[in-house]
């Protein structure tokens, strides 16, 4: 019986995808914390601006059918299964083509002003990355679709797992310059790629099935969720780009990465749960079962809102313990140069951390129930603000915690936003959202003292 019980835990999907997320979080955490240590201040403010300028063009390329193949692909027929497939990978591979050469032109136009920027690096190797990591992330959104949970955990372990070991040799031994190690990352890229390309998990072998239709279907959709995408990563990359530009310089840039590095661990799982809950939830809308769909919003909405009081409250208490771990001693206390407090940081994110489920779900709600316009809206509208916040932050105060100051006040506006959208199709009762996940810990929890029991009166 206890075998039985924890064999069906290990195999539940959001065990899974938990587990998943987790062991790449804690590669690219301990990773991280490796190369605060291994470079200057300022010379690793250039590997975040890699980075995250990386994760926010990934987010236009892959954003354009990412959310829409998820859904369709959770209730159609095999065959325009195949089709959908097709035009997914047909479509990416023209769009990285053209953000290459768009890439490209501007690095070839205006070296100077983009190596001063602290940039070089992303606009000289990104186009390479971008066309070498196509069959990975391809994979893994289709196996996202699909619920498969344990390859996704596989490939992502061997991506972040791989990497680390480069960044770990790196700091006892190699003391790689910073584009030495752009190749290291390409080349974890190449092996992770080859494997799902090998196994025919990307799908883009079936490019030759894309039809007119379901490209349409795909850009159709994809045409918000695109900008949709843009706008949630520039709630994340705003900061970090308005920071660079300004006086402040990459060394603010390093020390705003910690807290934002932070703010990441603290939503695995965030993004576990909503890796679940969106198939589910689009595949009740497709089915018309309107009532199943707000179940699975209330359960998720109210057992991830529960958790992450837990986990924003252990944040802000320790917030110098974990900026110790991860930076070190060198971004502890007040910074002399631009008089930012990294902990101090830390804990107005452990606030922003409290709001998160709700704006997260509120947007998967919108998305699963074929209303990407609505969720670009409500992005907008948080983009704007974020955008207006952190320049008055930084170009009027001067202040790096005012910048951590406006993202929380801008999720605050994303979930009235999103909830008011989503109650408009879906008539939601607050209230249900804190039954519904007090009622998921019981019912854990009734589980588990239920296998305890079990296992106990077997030891007697």
């Amino acid at each position: 019986m206890v075998k039985s019980t924890l064999n069906k835990i290990i195999r539940e999907a959001n065990f899974l995808s938990l587990t998943g997320n987790l062991l790449f979080a804690v590669f690219g955490f301990a990773g991280f914390a490796l190369l605060a240590r291994s470079y200057p201040i300022s010379i690793f403010g250039q590997w975040v601006l890699y980075i995250s300028s990386a994760t926010f063009i990934e987010m236009f390329r892959f954003g354009i059918t990412n959310t829409a193949i998820i859904r369709y692909l959770s209730g159609v027929s095999k065959e325009d299964r195949l089709k959908y497939i097709g035009s997914n990978g047909l479509i990416l591979i023209i769009a990285t083509i053209g953000i290459t050469i768009l890439i490209w032109s501007s690095w070839l136009l205006f070296p100077v002003p983009i190596r001063n920027a602290g940039y070089g690096l992303f606009f000289a190797w990104y186009p390479i990355l971008a066309f070498i990591n196509l069959p990975f992330n391809t994979a893994l959104v289709i196996m996202q679709a699909d619920q498969r949970f344990g390859k996704i955990m596989i490939i992502k372990t061997l991506n972040g797992g791989g990497f680390f070991l480069v960044l770990l040799v790196n700091y006892i031994w190699l003391k790689m310059t910073l584009t030495q190690l752009v190749w290291a990352h390409i080349g974890i890229n190449i092996i992770t790629s080859s494997i799902c390309t090998m196994n025919g998990w990307d799908g883009l072998r079936h490019i030759r099935k894309a039809t007119r239709r379901t490209s349409k279907v795909l850009l159709d959709f994809g045409k918000y969720t695109t900008f949709m995408l843009i706008g949630t990563n520039l709630l994340r990359s705003a900061d970090t780009i308005i920071i660079s530009l300004s006086p402040l310089g990459t060394t603010a840039v390093a020390l705003y990465s910690i807290p934002m590095k932070l703010t990441e661990l603290q939503q695995i799982p965030l993004r576990s749960f909503v890796a679940t809950a969106f198939p589910k939830m689009s595949k009740a809308s497709i089915q018309g079962k309107v009532e199943q769909l707000k179940e699975t919003f209330y359960t998720y909405s109210g057992a991830i809102s529960y958790l992450f009081i837990v986990i924003c409250l252990i944040t802000f208490v320790f917030a110098d313990f974990f900026v110790l771990v991860l930076g070190g001693r060198q971004y502890l206390g007040t910074d002399p140069v631009t008089g930012a407090n990294t902990a101090n940081i830390v804990r107005i994110f452990s606030l922003y951390g409290l709001i998160l489920p709700l704006d997260r779900m509120t947007g998967i709600g919108l998305d699963s129930i074929n209303k990407p316009d609505r969720n670009f809206m409500k992005v907008l509208y948080m983009v704007i603000t974020n955008v207006v916040g952190d320049l008055i932050a930084v170009f009027v105060f001067k202040s790096l915690a005012g910048v951590a100051v406006a993202s929380v006040l801008f999720t605050l506006l994303g979930v009235w936003i999103g909830y008011r959208f989503l109650d408009q199709h879906l008539q939601l009762e607050q209230r249900k959202i804190f039954q519904a996940g007090i009622e998921f810990y019981k019912s854990l929890y009734i589980k588990v003292r239920s296998a305890g029991s079990t296992f106990l009166t077997k030891k007697t």
